[in-house]
């Protein structure tokens, strides 16, 4: 009898850590950014970070990791502009977030990036160390913003 009462114990605390892990992996950490959050693109002729004017904005962050950003948001600064001005980002490849924030959808944003139905431009390069902020804007101005990233960390 004890041993079925110790198995079926061990099976629950297994599926309530089980549960637990997989909260915080998707819900646990993240953090939702204000409208007010700012967005930059590296000047091709500065060198410098220039402030991205930016409307609604939707973002999520966490402190556990700098990879998981994520942001979309509209621009009213047309490809033209951003491609003579800010620096183009090659290998822009972006990181799948959670699946609740449906804004942004990296399958579909990596496909139009291979396409060339949108552009990816350096956000900040080390925004932290080995890390570049990436955005990628369409010829609407609809724009995502991710972390990914660099050659710091290649292989």
């Amino acid at each position: 009898m004890r041993g079925k009462i110790l198995a079926i114990a061990i099976v629950i605390i297994s599926l309530l850590g089980g549960a637990l892990m997989y909260w915080l992996q998707v819900y646990g950490y993240y953090e939702e950014l204000s409208a007010d959050t700012e967005i930059h693109l590296n000047n091709i002729g500065t060198g410098e970070a220039e402030l991205l004017p930016t409307q609604a904005f939707e973002g999520i962050d966490a402190y556990t990791s700098p990879l998981r950003f994520r942001a979309c948001f509209t621009t009213g600064y047309s490809l033209d502009l951003l491609t003579d001005t800010f620096e183009i980002y090659d290998g822009a490849t972006p990181l799948v977030g959670p699946g609740w924030f449906k804004c942004f959808n990296a399958l579909t944003i990596g496909h139009d990036l291979e396409q060339g139905n949108a552009l990816a431009f350096l956000g900040q390069k080390n925004i932290r160390t080995g890390v570049d902020r990436v955005i990628a804007v369409y010829p609407n101005g609809q724009a995502y913003a991710w972390h990914q990233l660099n050659e710091i960390y290649a292989e």
